[in-house]
């Protein structure tokens, strides 16, 4: 419980403080071609979540 309690509030806490992600000028200094895979990679994350959130609205629809 105490693990439990650890590991979801403080992390919940210390989320709170730092604020929402900020995607703005992430990979300031990194060369070209690192910063086109970093957006290749952010783009398809979306994807992959849009995709996960499309898989569960049929879900619930069909059943």
């Amino acid at each position: 419980m105490r693990t439990w309690f650890r590991d979801t509030f403080h992390d919940w806490f210390f989320r709170s403080l730092i604020g929402p992600a900020q995607t703005k000028g992430a990979v300031q200094g990194c060369d070209a071609s690192s910063r086109e895979q970093w957006k290749r990679d952010l783009a398809a994350r979306k994807r992959y979540t849009q995709e996960q959130r499309e898989r569960r609205r049929q879900e619930r629809t069909t059943a």
